[in-house]
């Protein structure tokens, strides 16, 4: 992918472009009307970081994560988590080979490139740690042997909102370890006719092909790293983190974690979109994605709905 490698500050703009909006087309037939999420999860990949979303069953999560990992050209491994997972069932683990007295190493599911972790509230916090540490150090140490994962891992997880029985909800220092957090929701009217004419998502799901590679996703991360951010820009962003922090809206206001986590979803959502730098709109659009699961009210500590965030948003001045 030549457009690729020479970036948006290359001259490839419109090519770029076109060949991601071909992508997210692509991934669209099967998960039908859901566009701007599909721009949402591949933003966060293209950052290097982590995607939880928050929906009801039935709606499509493991879908877009089987398209995602087909139409990249990447491995996907599922892992349905349930209150009785070990550690050891998500990481791997060694097994003694009584022929050769030896103990063998045996790779669990976070040994690829794109995990669905499913229903990642139903597994008790040993789990849950053990899977979110291993997405933030990209490896993992299993008896005194550091083993590193693949390159890119990406997980999405998933957990259901109205189910509160059985489940360990993620506190906020482990939510804080994804990037993006996004709701697919209900389809559209005309989006739901054409699922209800065409069926389930199996048969199309099984005739998709790989746009890109692996090596293709790796050359748009790094490129997406060298996505300018201006100082003008900068001062923007700072100018949001303050006002999370301060006033009568929000419990704790953004840390310096979650402003890494805006920048970085800003240049890859501006990458996507053809530019070779970060402007106010790129961080605006990413915004509600990437905060809406670390704000708190500070009435009641309930997650602040993204339209209220967006009310606040337009409150600081735009450089």
């Amino acid at each position: 992918m030549d457009e690729i490698n020479r970036g948006p500050a290359g001259g490839g703009h419109e090519q770029l472009k076109k060949r991601f909006d071909a992508i997210v087309e692509r991934i669209g037939d099967v998960v039908l009307g859901k566009g701007t999420q599909v721009e949402l999860a591949l933003t966060c990949l293209f950052a290097r970081g982590h995607l939880l979303i928050e929906d009801l069953p039935g709606i499509g999560k493991t879908t877009l994560a089987k398209v995602l990992a087909r139409t990249l050209g990447l491995g996907f491994r599922r892992v349905q988590f349930t209150s009785d997972m070990l550690p050891g069932d998500v990481l791997g683990t060694s097994v003694f080979e009584q022929k050769r007295s030896v103990f063998v190493f045996h790779p669990g599911p976070i040994f690829t490139q794109v995990l669905l972790a499913d229903e990642i509230n139903r597994a008790t916090p040993k789990t849950q740690s053990a899977l979110l540490e291993a997405m933030e150090e990209n490896q993992v140490t299993i008896e005194g042997k550091t083993r590193f994962l693949d390159d890119p891992f990406f997980v999405i997880a998933t957990q259901n909102p109205l189910e509160q029985i059985g489940t360990f909800p993620l506190p906020e220092s482990q939510l804080d370890r994804f990037l993006m957090s996004i709701d697919l929701g209900y389809p559209g009217r005309e989006g739901e006719k054409r699922l209800l004419q065409k069926g389930g998502a199996a048969e199309r799901l099984s005739s998709v092909t790989a746009a890109l590679s692996r090596d293709d996703v790796l050359r748009i991360q790094k490129a997406v790293s060298r996505v300018n951010a201006s100082d003008a820009l900068l001062e923007y962003l700072q100018d949001i983190l303050e006002f999370t922090r301060g006033g009568p809206y929000f419990h704790m206001g953004l840390s310096p974690r979650a402003g890494l986590a805006l920048l970085q979803a800003s240049r890859s959502w501006s990458f996507l979109h053809g530019r070779a730098h970060v402007i106010p709109e790129d961080l605006q659009a990413v915004f509600p994605w990437v905060v809406g699961h670390r704000l708190r009210r500070k009435s009641d500590l309930r997650v602040v709905p993204r339209s209220r965030l967006m009310e606040l948003l337009s409150e600081i001045p735009v450089p």
